[in-house]
């Protein structure tokens, strides 16, 4: 169920095409239509796109799917819910303090989780608990 859950977060169409849930239909029209160009390309920055559950693949077919569900206002309504969220990442308050104090190096980590990973609370923000 928790990789369900993912995968509909990271296959979101507002994610796919990099838009927030507020984007016009136009917008949405004109991002798809640039993005299956990108794709067409091979173009390395269309490959990928964030998502607060970690990077997703883009492919020609997700973007097309992505549009589809967006021309419906009831799947929209759907997927605008689910999309709340900001794609990044939390930023990291010690990168401020990098830019702030150049040359001195952070502490090191201690042992674990990648802060700078993926979100790993998105879940618990949408109001999923585990089992």
């Amino acid at each position: 169920m928790k990789d369900a859950a993912l995968g509909r977060i990271r296959d979101n169409p507002f994610y796919v095409l990099g838009l927030r849930p507020s984007a016009s239909r136009a917008e949405i029209e004109r991002e798809g239509q640039k993005l299956l160009g990108m794709l067409e390309l091979g173009l390395a920055s269309a490959a990928t796109y964030p998502t607060p559950v970690g990077p997703g693949a883009r492919t020609a077919d997700k973007v097309r799917q992505a549009m589809a569900a967006l021309r419906d206002p009831e799947r929209r309504l759907a997927h605008e819910v689910w999309a709340r969220l900001d794609p990044r990442p939390p930023r990291d308050p010690r990168d401020d303090e990098l830019d702030d104090e150049l040359g001195e190096l952070p502490p090191p980590e201690p042992p674990g989780e990648d802060p700078r990973a993926p979100w790993p609370e998105a879940l618990a923000a949408l109001g999923w608990r585990s089992r």
